[in-house]
């Protein structure tokens, strides 16, 4: 009898024992993983904060040139049969703004009219150019002109209309004459051989009040055919100007 209560008391304390060891065994674990978790979290937290700081800082950058300026590229381009590239769905001047948009991270506008009546076909297109022309006419902008009041230096693009800008460009020099003012402005054209064809000069005639750089003219053959040779022409170009 004695014998048999001693060996019930002594599992008793064997099993207490084992109870207590197990529980501080849990623990233990349970606050490894708990202070795992934690590391692992602050980490996380710590590197989405450098990635947003790196993509935030990257966005603002492609918004100003190196000088800090800001530019725009403005410019006025038609699709339709075209002399030398046949019919084509982007024209000529918009490739070449496009580039030049690309380069220095400038904005874009293209200049449309608020009546477009061009026609499709190059013929009647120059018929249409030239009378525009000879009647010293003034077609409508459709929409709304950006706030010039925001870029320094402004590209200027359109095609070679009988040796002179289209009278479209006249539209947007003239209803835009005070803003212009002041501006650095950065004449381009596209031509089939006619080169800038005096862009530069009539520029100047036009916005007095403005400093005009040194243009330059790409043909439309190259824009379409080309875009490498005139991606690289520009990137000399604005260079040159120390954009």
């Amino acid at each position: 009898m004695r014998r048999t209560l001693f060996y019930t008391v002594f599992l008793c304390i064997l099993l207490v024992f084992a109870l207590t060891a197990c529980r501080t065994s849990v623990e233990n674990t349970a606050g490894t993983d708990s202070a795992s978790q934690q590391t692992a979290s602050t980490t996380d937290m710590r590197e989405t904060g450098t990635t947003q700081q790196t993509d935030t800082d990257i966005s603002v950058n492609t918004e100003e040139t190196s000088n800090g300026s800001k530019i725009l590229v403005v410019y006025f381009s038609r699709t339709g049969e075209q002399y030398d590239v046949g019919v084509i769905d982007k024209g000529n001047t918009a490739i070449v703004a496009e580039i030049i948009s690309e380069e220095t991270g400038a904005d874009t506008f293209e200049i449309l009219p608020a009546d477009d009546y061009y026609p499709y076909t190059y013929d009647e297109l120059t018929d249409v150019a030239l009378q525009e022309q000879n009647e010293g006419a003034r077609p409508a902008i459709a929409g709304t002109i950006p706030d010039l009041s925001e870029y320094d230096t402004i590209f200027i693009g359109a095609p070679v209309w009988w040796g002179d800008w289209p009278m479209i460009m006249y539209t947007f020099f003239e209803e835009n004459a005070d803003a212009l003012s002041g501006k650095t402005l950065i004449p381009f054209s596209t031509h089939a051989g006619s080169g800038l064809s005096g862009f530069d000069t009539k520029l100047s005639n036009a916005c007095p009040d403005s400093t005009v750089l040194a243009g330059l003219g790409f043909r439309g053959s190259d824009a379409q055919e080309n875009t490498e040779a005139v991606r690289e022409n520009v990137r000399d170009w604005i260079s040159e100007l120390g954009l």
